[in-house]
């Protein structure tokens, strides 16, 4: 069995479903260069003298990520979409519908498994359309079903208002924010700008929820965590901590999940 075919079949023992993709899967990029150890299977890339060493391990990660490829094959525009997938699968977050903000969206990931979750395309006309406002401070490459408001920063508040006006007045069902500022390299720094981030999506959350909607973020773990867990907990009757499977197990990024938006006033 060579590398390939030792990564393929790696591929399909992690993702059963992706036994009908086999011989059509692998796309091998003509302007990289690999090497394999001969004790792990492991894709290494060459010729990156002129790069970092961090952007040395990512790429090197990225080659043997099975969701990145998998993500590739399912048409995917990043591997996160899975994050979202599995998240909806265990707590049913996303419904036929439900009208969903998602801040951070580029480049779009989370925006086709949203469009597709609520049905705002729609493909099932028995079905409710929804309504999915994707907004980034990033461009984003326009995806049916979705209204996309790329170059836009959530946090300011002539943003908030363009939302707004799509909306119409409709309450929102579902707020997603996979926001992340730019790394620092200094870990407590990057907290503190995520939770911000975090917070900005909670207000707008608040402020502009149906009763009973749904409030998820993602954040870099750190010593705010209790404090915004605790923040939610005043609006929402159920908080809990995900970190679906396709993360990576040694990432600080984990989910915080509100269900049951109970209102401005107190539980």
């Amino acid at each position: 069995m060579n590398a390939d075919e030792a990564a393929q079949y790696n591929l399909l023992n992690h993702f059963p479903c992706a036994k009908k993709m086999r011989s059509s899967f692998w796309i091998i990029s003509k302007t990289c260069h690999f090497c394999t150890s001969s004790v792990t299977n492991k894709v290494i890339p060459k010729k990156l003298k002129a790069r970092s060493r961090s952007s040395q391990d990512w790429l090197t990660r990225q080659l043997n990520d099975p969701y990145v490829k998998l993500a590739k094959y399912e048409q995917f525009r990043a591997r996160s979409a899975f994050k979202l997938q599995e998240i909806d699968e265990r707590h049913k977050i996303l419904k036929p519908g439900q009208v969903v903000v998602e801040c951070g969206a580029a480049p779009g990931a989370w925006t086709q498994v949203a469009v597709s979750g609520v049905n705002s395309l729609p493909k099932d006309t028995n079905r409710s359309q929804g309504v999915v406002i994707a907004v980034d401070i990033l461009s984003i490459h326009p995806l049916p079903g979705a209204v996309t408001l790329g170059g836009k920063d959530f946090t300011l508040s002539e943003t908030q208002q363009e939302i707004l006006n799509v909306l119409k007045g409709r309450k929102v069902n579902l707020v997603l924010s996979d926001m992340a500022p730019n790394a620092t390299g200094t870990k407590e720094l990057d907290h503190e700008n995520i939770i911000a981030l975090a917070y900005s999506a909670l207000r707008f959350a608040i402020q502009h929820s149906d009763l009973q909607s749904t409030f998820l973020c993602k954040i870099w773990s750190g010593f705010r965590d209790r404090q915004l867990i605790t923040d939610m907990e005043k609006f929402y009757r159920s908080v809990k901590v995900v970190k679906p499977p396709s993360s990576r197990c040694d990432s600080s990024e984990i989910f915080l999940l509100g269900k049951k938006f109970c209102g401005l006033g107190t539980k």
